[in-house]
């Protein structure tokens, strides 16, 4: 495939993931979801300490490439000989869902920076970053309903447990957007900045995440991600365990030798 669907670029301790269907509002088709497993291969590098996800063009993304969902076993038509393998159209959603999944897997902070539109199956890719950075202006939402569908990428999922069930209800059993502002009031984006400075705000957030020690960094995301539903008590004892596999590392020794002797701390990430 001589496109690059997802530009993968590392500039020191950042790796930037840019969605690169400019003439398409970046649909996301079944070829950008499988390529996101090797573009975050290309990100996870040693030296890299935070990633960015955002569009090229003049939105983040449109959501779901239509034409390219009819490939995958969907609903053609009324009748029998036009209707879908369910069986390999729910292999495919659940492919779709593991491609996203990789942004939550991944020991790294990936960050978001939002502009122009973010809906759908762009939302949902959003959510499942770790945070979100929007520009003004930006509309986001779930309009799946409004063709017949629900999200079914993570989208239910992810969403509930970012803005609540109420909030998630609403926003999908309506299919409005949201402008970002009131998509910060109800805590769906972390934060909005002027337009044009999303993807600069984002690198503030990266660095400022960049500073501190990967592994604790890391860890502490896969706690919070896999904890998030759990009792509380077991959601402690996953910090239990985290904490006492950091204890051994050699960046705790020079983050608490460094705080003595009161300097930055060079963590090397072991």
């Amino acid at each position: 495939m001589t496109e690059e669907l997802i530009k993968v670029r590392v500039e020191g301790e950042i790796a930037y993931l840019a969605l690169n269907r400019p003439d398409k509002r970046n649909a996301i088709s079944n070829a950008v979801l499988r390529a996101i497993p090797e573009a975050l291969a290309g990100a996870d590098q040693p030296g890299v300490r935070a990633i960015i996800l955002y569009g090229e063009g003049p939105v983040f993304s449109a959501g779901v490439d239509f034409s390219s969902l009819a490939g995958e076993g969907s609903v053609t038509g009324n009748s029998g000989a036009g209707r879908a393998d369910l069986s390999r159209f729910r292999g495919f959603i659940a492919e779709s869902q593991a491609a996203l999944n990789r942004f939550e897997a991944i020991e790294k902070p990936v960050i978001a920076a939002l502009h122009g539109y973010a809906g759908g199956l762009g939302l949902e890719l959003a959510l499942a970053c770790d945070a979100r950075i929007a520009a003004a202006g930006t509309r986001l939402g779930m309009p799946e309903v409004r063709v017949g569908l629900i999200p079914d990428v993570g989208g239910t999922t992810r969403l509930t447990r970012t803005v609540g069930y109420a909030r998630a209800k609403e926003l999908i059993m309506t299919a409005r957007m949201i402008d970002a502002q009131e998509a910060a009031q109800i805590g769906l984006v972390n934060r909005v900045v002027e337009s044009g400075r999303h993807l600069q705000a984002a690198e503030e957030l990266a660095r400022e995440m960049a500073r501190n020690a990967p592994l604790a960094v890391g860890l502490a995301k896969r706690i919070i991600d896999r904890g998030h539903g759990l009792d509380k008590m077991s959601f402690m004892e996953l910090e239990a365990l985290g904490q006492s596999a950091l204890l051994l590392t050699e960046d705790f020794a020079e983050g608490a030798q460094a705080l003595a002797q009161r300097r930055d701390p060079k963590f090397k990430g072991r």
